[in-house]
């Protein structure tokens, strides 16, 4: 699986959530890309990655 550009051995079948969270990110503060197309939040839990997959995740940084 390719994650955020880089190519990673991770255990699959696993949740959008999952990864998310083996990741470190707060799923709140993230926009997660599979294969070109948005997850909608409310799709994470049910949305399986396999090892052919390129995930994106991308996190909301605040500034000023």
């Amino acid at each position: 699986m390719i994650v955020n550009g880089q190519e990673e051995q991770i255990a699959t079948p696993i949740s959008v959530t999952d990864l998310i969270k083996a990741k470190g990110f707060v799923p709140e503060r993230v926009a997660v890309e599979v294969n070109g197309e948005i997850v909608p939040r409310a799709k994470r839990a049910e949305t399986t990655l396999k090892g052919t997959d390129t995930v994106e995740i991308v996190t909301f940084v605040q500034g000023g």
